[in-house]
Protein backbone atom coordinates (compact mmCIF):
# COMPACT_ATOMS: atom_id res chain seq x y z
CA UNK A 1 0.00 0.00 0.00
CA UNK A 2 2.94 2.34 0.43
CA UNK A 3 5.21 3.55 3.20
CA UNK A 4 4.82 7.32 2.76
CA UNK A 5 1.75 9.53 2.87
CA UNK A 6 1.81 10.49 -0.84
CA UNK A 7 2.10 6.81 -1.81
CA UNK A 8 -0.90 6.05 0.39
CA UNK A 9 -2.83 8.78 -1.43
CA UNK A 10 -1.97 7.31 -4.83
CA UNK A 11 -3.00 3.86 -3.60
CA UNK A 12 -6.47 5.05 -2.56
CA UNK A 13 -6.89 7.10 -5.77
CA UNK A 14 -6.01 4.04 -7.87
CA UNK A 15 -7.93 1.39 -5.95
CA UNK A 16 -11.03 3.37 -4.96
CA UNK A 17 -10.89 6.68 -6.74
CA UNK A 18 -14.66 7.29 -6.68
CA UNK A 19 -14.94 6.71 -2.92
CA UNK A 20 -15.29 9.81 -0.70
CA UNK A 21 -12.06 10.95 0.94
CA UNK A 22 -13.26 14.18 2.57
CA UNK A 23 -16.41 16.18 3.09
CA UNK A 24 -16.57 19.89 3.86
CA UNK A 25 -19.69 21.72 4.98
CA UNK A 26 -20.20 25.01 3.16
CA UNK A 27 -23.33 27.14 3.49
CA UNK A 28 -25.09 24.27 5.23
CA UNK A 29 -24.38 21.69 2.50
CA UNK A 30 -21.84 18.87 2.67
CA UNK A 31 -19.48 18.88 -0.33
CA UNK A 32 -17.66 15.63 -1.13
CA UNK A 33 -14.12 15.22 -2.48
CA UNK A 34 -13.24 11.77 -3.81
CA UNK A 35 -9.81 10.17 -3.58
CA UNK A 36 -9.24 10.70 -7.30
CA UNK A 37 -10.20 14.38 -7.07
CA UNK A 38 -7.98 14.83 -4.03
CA UNK A 39 -5.01 13.25 -5.82
CA UNK A 40 -5.42 15.65 -8.75
CA UNK A 41 -5.65 18.63 -6.40
CA UNK A 42 -2.51 17.50 -4.54
CA UNK A 43 -0.65 17.11 -7.84
CA UNK A 44 -1.59 20.61 -8.97
CA UNK A 45 -0.63 22.22 -5.65
CA UNK A 46 2.66 20.30 -5.60
CA UNK A 47 3.52 21.37 -9.13
CA UNK A 48 2.56 24.96 -8.32
CA UNK A 49 4.76 24.99 -5.22
CA UNK A 50 7.64 23.53 -7.23
CA UNK A 51 7.26 26.26 -9.85
CA UNK A 52 7.28 28.83 -7.02
CA UNK A 53 10.59 27.45 -5.73
CA UNK A 54 9.77 25.03 -2.89
CA UNK A 55 12.43 22.35 -2.75
CA UNK A 56 13.12 19.05 -0.99
CA UNK A 57 14.00 19.45 2.70
CA UNK A 58 12.44 22.93 3.04
CA UNK A 59 9.70 23.71 5.53
CA UNK A 60 6.24 25.01 4.66
CA UNK A 61 4.04 26.55 7.36
CA UNK A 62 0.26 26.07 7.38
CA UNK A 63 -2.17 28.16 9.44
CA UNK A 64 -5.73 26.97 9.05
CA UNK A 65 -8.59 25.01 10.50
CA UNK A 66 -9.49 21.61 9.11
CA UNK A 67 -10.16 22.14 5.42
CA UNK A 68 -9.56 19.93 2.34
CA UNK A 69 -7.05 22.44 0.96
CA UNK A 70 -4.99 22.13 4.17
CA UNK A 71 -4.75 18.35 3.88
CA UNK A 72 -4.05 18.61 0.16
CA UNK A 73 -1.26 21.15 0.77
CA UNK A 74 0.37 18.95 3.41
CA UNK A 75 0.33 16.04 0.96
CA UNK A 76 1.64 18.29 -1.81
CA UNK A 77 4.59 19.43 0.31
CA UNK A 78 5.37 15.83 1.30
CA UNK A 79 5.16 14.80 -2.36
CA UNK A 80 8.05 17.19 -3.08
CA UNK A 81 10.03 16.01 -0.07
CA UNK A 82 9.29 19.26 1.78
CA UNK A 83 8.17 19.33 5.42
CA UNK A 84 4.79 20.77 6.44
CA UNK A 85 4.71 22.67 9.74
CA UNK A 86 1.11 23.20 10.93
CA UNK A 87 0.69 26.12 13.34
CA UNK A 88 -2.24 26.86 15.65
CA UNK A 89 -4.79 29.05 13.87
CA UNK A 90 -5.87 30.68 17.13
CA UNK A 91 -2.32 31.67 18.13
CA UNK A 92 -1.57 35.39 18.25
CA UNK A 93 0.79 36.75 15.62
CA UNK A 94 3.85 36.96 17.89
CA UNK A 95 3.55 33.26 18.76
CA UNK A 96 4.13 32.39 15.09
CA UNK A 97 7.48 34.23 14.88
CA UNK A 98 9.63 31.63 16.63
CA UNK A 99 8.46 28.51 14.75
CA UNK A 100 8.60 30.28 11.37
CA UNK A 101 12.15 31.53 11.98
CA UNK A 102 13.28 28.36 13.74
CA UNK A 103 12.22 26.23 10.77
CA UNK A 104 13.48 28.85 8.28
CA UNK A 105 10.10 28.94 6.57
CA UNK A 106 9.90 30.69 3.19
CA UNK A 107 6.45 29.43 2.19
CA UNK A 108 3.27 29.86 4.21
CA UNK A 109 -0.26 28.72 3.30
CA UNK A 110 -3.14 30.19 5.29
CA UNK A 111 -6.92 29.97 5.33
CA UNK A 112 -8.38 33.47 5.24
CA UNK A 113 -8.04 37.20 5.89
CA UNK A 114 -7.54 36.74 9.64
CA UNK A 115 -4.51 34.53 9.08
CA UNK A 116 -3.15 36.72 6.27
CA UNK A 117 -3.26 39.74 8.60
CA UNK A 118 -1.46 37.73 11.27
CA UNK A 119 1.37 36.70 8.95
CA UNK A 120 1.72 40.17 7.42
CA UNK A 121 1.98 41.62 10.94
CA UNK A 122 5.11 39.57 11.69
CA UNK A 123 6.64 39.60 8.23
CA UNK A 124 9.30 42.17 9.11
CA UNK A 125 10.48 39.85 11.90
CA UNK A 126 10.57 36.89 9.48
CA UNK A 127 12.61 38.31 6.58
CA UNK A 128 12.97 34.95 4.80
CA UNK A 129 9.15 34.56 4.48
CA UNK A 130 8.67 35.33 0.79
CA UNK A 131 5.53 33.42 -0.30
CA UNK A 132 2.10 33.63 1.34
CA UNK A 133 -0.85 31.78 -0.20
CA UNK A 134 -4.45 32.07 0.99
CA UNK A 135 -7.51 29.91 0.32
CA UNK A 136 -10.49 32.14 1.19
CA UNK A 137 -10.33 35.44 -0.78
CA UNK A 138 -13.08 37.25 1.16
CA UNK A 139 -11.85 40.64 2.38
CA UNK A 140 -8.54 40.40 0.52
CA UNK A 141 -9.42 42.03 -2.80
CA UNK A 142 -7.46 45.22 -2.15
CA UNK A 143 -4.46 43.60 -0.45
CA UNK A 144 -1.28 44.41 -2.38
CA UNK A 145 1.76 42.82 -0.78
CA UNK A 146 4.79 41.16 -2.41
CA UNK A 147 4.41 37.39 -2.52
CA UNK A 148 0.76 37.38 -1.38
CA UNK A 149 -1.08 35.14 -3.86
CA UNK A 150 -4.45 33.33 -3.84
CA UNK A 151 -4.09 29.56 -3.69
CA UNK A 152 -6.31 29.22 -6.75
CA UNK A 153 -3.65 31.02 -8.81
CA UNK A 154 -0.97 28.62 -7.56
CA UNK A 155 -3.21 25.69 -8.50
CA UNK A 156 -3.73 27.12 -11.99
CA UNK A 157 0.04 27.35 -12.54
CA UNK A 158 0.49 23.84 -11.15
CA UNK A 159 -2.22 22.42 -13.41
CA UNK A 160 -0.48 23.79 -16.50
CA UNK A 161 2.89 22.44 -15.32
CA UNK A 162 1.41 19.01 -14.59
CA UNK A 163 -0.16 18.91 -18.05
CA UNK A 164 3.21 19.44 -19.72
CA UNK A 165 5.22 17.31 -17.25
CA UNK A 166 3.01 14.25 -16.82
CA UNK A 167 5.53 12.13 -14.88
CA UNK A 168 6.92 14.84 -12.61
CA UNK A 169 4.52 14.29 -9.70
CA UNK A 170 4.99 10.53 -9.45
CA UNK A 171 8.73 10.82 -9.97
CA UNK A 172 9.01 13.24 -7.04
CA UNK A 173 6.89 11.00 -4.83
CA UNK A 174 9.19 8.09 -5.64
CA UNK A 175 12.18 10.02 -4.26
CA UNK A 176 10.70 10.13 -0.74
CA UNK A 177 11.34 7.24 1.66
CA UNK A 178 9.70 6.02 4.86
CA UNK A 179 12.40 7.39 7.17
CA UNK A 180 12.41 10.86 5.60
CA UNK A 181 10.92 13.66 7.71
CA UNK A 182 7.17 13.93 7.10
CA UNK A 183 6.13 16.78 9.39
CA UNK A 184 7.20 18.99 12.28
CA UNK A 185 4.90 19.81 15.19
CA UNK A 186 5.70 22.53 17.72
CA UNK A 187 4.92 22.02 21.40
CA UNK A 188 3.00 24.63 23.36
CA UNK A 189 6.16 26.19 24.78
CA UNK A 190 5.02 26.28 28.40
CA UNK A 191 8.60 25.98 29.69
CA UNK A 192 10.24 28.35 27.20
CA UNK A 193 10.27 28.54 23.43
CA UNK A 194 8.20 25.90 21.61
CA UNK A 195 10.10 22.74 20.64
CA UNK A 196 9.90 21.44 17.10
CA UNK A 197 9.08 17.72 17.23
CA UNK A 198 10.15 15.93 14.06
CA UNK A 199 8.26 12.89 12.77
CA UNK A 200 9.05 10.68 9.80
CA UNK A 201 6.55 8.96 7.53
CA UNK A 202 7.43 5.72 9.30
CA UNK A 203 6.86 6.95 12.85
CA UNK A 204 3.46 8.43 12.04
CA UNK A 205 2.21 5.65 9.77
CA UNK A 206 3.53 2.90 12.03
CA UNK A 207 1.59 4.18 15.04
CA UNK A 208 -1.44 4.96 12.88
CA UNK A 209 -1.52 1.41 11.55
CA UNK A 210 -0.97 -0.07 15.01
CA UNK A 211 -3.94 1.90 16.34
CA UNK A 212 -6.07 0.94 13.35
CA UNK A 213 -5.26 -2.73 13.86
CA UNK A 214 -5.98 -2.54 17.59
CA UNK A 215 -9.39 -0.91 17.07
CA UNK A 216 -10.27 -2.76 13.83
CA UNK A 217 -10.58 0.49 11.88
CA UNK A 218 -11.63 0.20 8.22
CA UNK A 219 -12.28 2.46 5.26
CA UNK A 220 -15.94 2.60 6.33
CA UNK A 221 -15.27 4.83 9.35
CA UNK A 222 -16.61 8.39 9.53
CA UNK A 223 -14.75 10.99 11.59
CA UNK A 224 -15.28 14.68 12.32
CA UNK A 225 -12.09 16.75 12.19
CA UNK A 226 -12.63 19.89 14.26
CA UNK A 227 -9.59 20.18 16.54
CA UNK A 228 -6.43 22.17 15.60
CA UNK A 229 -4.42 20.39 12.87
CA UNK A 230 -1.27 21.66 14.62
CA UNK A 231 -2.01 19.29 17.52
CA UNK A 232 -0.38 15.91 16.97
CA UNK A 233 -3.47 14.11 18.30
CA UNK A 234 -5.75 15.60 15.65
CA UNK A 235 -3.10 15.00 13.02
CA UNK A 236 -2.82 11.30 13.83
CA UNK A 237 -6.60 10.95 13.97
CA UNK A 238 -7.59 12.78 10.77
CA UNK A 239 -4.40 12.60 8.69
CA UNK A 240 -2.12 9.65 9.48
CA UNK A 241 -4.90 7.15 10.25
CA UNK A 242 -7.06 8.67 7.52
CA UNK A 243 -4.43 7.79 4.91
CA UNK A 244 -3.56 4.48 6.56
CA UNK A 245 -7.21 3.31 6.57
CA UNK A 246 -8.83 5.33 3.80
CA UNK A 247 -11.87 6.40 5.80
CA UNK A 248 -13.82 9.66 5.39
CA UNK A 249 -12.80 12.87 7.16
CA UNK A 250 -15.59 15.42 7.63
CA UNK A 251 -14.71 19.10 8.12
CA UNK A 252 -17.34 21.18 10.00
CA UNK A 253 -18.46 24.52 8.68
CA UNK A 254 -17.17 26.43 11.71
CA UNK A 255 -16.37 26.03 15.39
CA UNK A 256 -19.89 27.17 16.28
CA UNK A 257 -21.55 24.42 14.21
CA UNK A 258 -19.51 21.47 15.50
CA UNK A 259 -22.29 20.14 17.75
CA UNK A 260 -24.81 20.22 14.90
CA UNK A 261 -22.33 18.75 12.43
CA UNK A 262 -21.46 15.99 14.90
CA UNK A 263 -25.10 14.86 14.92
CA UNK A 264 -25.37 15.07 11.13
CA UNK A 265 -22.21 13.06 10.48
CA UNK A 266 -22.77 10.45 13.20
CA UNK A 267 -19.07 9.51 13.43
CA UNK A 268 -18.06 5.94 14.10
CA UNK A 269 -14.63 6.95 15.42
CA UNK A 270 -14.42 9.97 17.72
CA UNK A 271 -11.54 11.91 19.23
CA UNK A 272 -11.64 14.86 21.63
CA UNK A 273 -9.78 16.32 24.62
CA UNK A 274 -11.40 15.94 28.06
CA UNK A 275 -12.78 19.51 28.03
CA UNK A 276 -15.01 18.60 25.06
CA UNK A 277 -16.40 15.56 26.85
CA UNK A 278 -16.86 17.65 29.99
CA UNK A 279 -18.78 20.31 28.06
CA UNK A 280 -21.09 17.74 26.47
CA UNK A 281 -21.81 16.13 29.84
CA UNK A 282 -22.46 19.51 31.49
CA UNK A 283 -24.98 20.48 28.81
CA UNK A 284 -26.80 17.16 29.31
CA UNK A 285 -26.98 17.54 33.09
CA UNK A 286 -28.24 21.15 32.81
CA UNK A 287 -31.02 20.10 30.44
CA UNK A 288 -32.02 17.20 32.69
CA UNK A 289 -32.37 19.49 35.69
CA UNK A 290 -34.85 21.53 33.65
CA UNK A 291 -36.82 18.42 32.61
CA UNK A 292 -40.08 17.27 34.18
CA UNK A 293 -40.10 15.27 37.39
CA UNK A 294 -40.94 11.93 35.72
CA UNK A 295 -38.25 12.24 33.05
CA UNK A 296 -35.71 13.50 35.60
CA UNK A 297 -36.47 10.63 37.98
CA UNK A 298 -36.20 8.03 35.20
CA UNK A 299 -32.87 9.52 34.08
CA UNK A 300 -31.31 9.43 37.55
CA UNK A 301 -32.61 5.90 38.26
CA UNK A 302 -31.22 4.43 35.07
CA UNK A 303 -27.96 6.39 35.35
CA UNK A 304 -27.43 4.89 38.81
CA UNK A 305 -27.81 1.45 37.21
CA UNK A 306 -25.43 2.43 34.37
CA UNK A 307 -22.74 3.61 36.80
CA UNK A 308 -23.04 0.33 38.70
CA UNK A 309 -23.01 -2.19 35.84
CA UNK A 310 -22.16 -0.24 32.67
CA UNK A 311 -18.33 -0.29 32.96
CA UNK A 312 -18.32 -4.05 33.72
CA UNK A 313 -20.63 -4.65 30.76
CA UNK A 314 -18.32 -2.60 28.52
CA UNK A 315 -15.35 -4.68 29.70
CA UNK A 316 -17.18 -7.93 28.92
CA UNK A 317 -17.63 -8.97 32.54
CA UNK A 318 -20.82 -10.80 33.67
CA UNK A 319 -23.44 -8.53 35.24
CA UNK A 320 -26.33 -10.91 35.98
CA UNK A 321 -29.56 -11.58 34.09
CA UNK A 322 -31.76 -9.07 35.96
CA UNK A 323 -29.24 -6.23 35.63
CA UNK A 324 -28.79 -7.14 31.97
CA UNK A 325 -32.55 -6.83 31.35
CA UNK A 326 -32.68 -3.54 33.27
CA UNK A 327 -29.72 -2.18 31.31
CA UNK A 328 -31.38 -3.08 27.99
CA UNK A 329 -34.49 -1.24 29.10
CA UNK A 330 -32.33 1.72 30.14
CA UNK A 331 -30.62 1.65 26.77
CA UNK A 332 -33.98 1.94 25.06
CA UNK A 333 -35.31 4.69 27.32
CA UNK A 334 -32.22 6.70 28.33
CA UNK A 335 -28.76 5.62 27.12
CA UNK A 336 -29.64 5.31 23.41
CA UNK A 337 -31.44 8.68 23.19
CA UNK A 338 -28.59 10.24 25.21
CA UNK A 339 -25.92 8.91 22.82
CA UNK A 340 -27.99 10.16 19.90
CA UNK A 341 -28.32 13.60 21.49
CA UNK A 342 -24.54 13.71 21.97
CA UNK A 343 -24.02 12.77 18.30
CA UNK A 344 -22.41 9.48 19.33
CA UNK A 345 -25.08 6.95 18.39
CA UNK A 346 -22.70 5.28 15.88
CA UNK A 347 -19.43 5.65 17.79
CA UNK A 348 -17.57 2.33 18.03
CA UNK A 349 -14.54 3.75 19.81
CA UNK A 350 -13.80 7.18 21.29
CA UNK A 351 -10.41 8.48 22.35
CA UNK A 352 -9.40 11.36 24.57
CA UNK A 353 -5.94 12.86 24.99
CA UNK A 354 -4.09 16.08 25.75
CA UNK A 355 -4.69 16.18 29.51
CA UNK A 356 -5.82 13.95 32.35
CA UNK A 357 -9.47 12.95 32.39
CA UNK A 358 -11.38 12.55 35.65
CA UNK A 359 -12.42 8.99 36.57
CA UNK A 360 -16.08 10.06 36.98
CA UNK A 361 -16.16 11.51 33.47
CA UNK A 362 -14.45 8.44 32.04
CA UNK A 363 -16.90 6.11 33.82
CA UNK A 364 -19.95 8.11 32.69
CA UNK A 365 -19.27 7.65 29.00
CA UNK A 366 -18.34 4.00 29.32
CA UNK A 367 -21.41 3.37 31.48
CA UNK A 368 -23.80 4.57 28.73
CA UNK A 369 -22.16 2.35 26.10
CA UNK A 370 -19.47 4.58 24.59
CA UNK A 371 -16.18 2.72 24.31
CA UNK A 372 -13.87 5.50 25.56
CA UNK A 373 -10.09 5.11 25.79
CA UNK A 374 -7.28 7.48 26.75
CA UNK A 375 -4.00 8.30 25.02
CA UNK A 376 -1.04 10.04 26.61
CA UNK A 377 2.35 11.33 25.47
CA UNK A 378 1.06 11.52 21.90
CA UNK A 379 3.46 14.19 20.62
Amino acid sequence: MGNTFPLMLLHHALERGDAPAMREKEYGIWQTTTWAELARLVEHIACGLYCAGLRRGEHLALVSGNRPFLYATMLAAQSLGAIPVPLYQDAVATECVFPINNAEVRFCVVEDQEQVDKILEIRERCPQLSHIYYDDPRGLRNYEHPGLVPLVSLIKIGRAFAHSHTQFFRTEIGKTHAHDVAAMFFTSGTTGNPKGVVHTHHTLLNRARAGALFDSLTDHEEVLAYLPPAWIGQNIFSYAQWLACGYVVNCPESASTVTIDLKEVGPTYYFAPPRIFEGLLTSVMIRMEDAGAIKRGMFHRFMALARRVGPDRMDGKPIGLLDSIKYRLGDWLVYGPLRNNLGMSRVRVAYTAGEAIGPDLFSFYRSIGINMKQLYGST
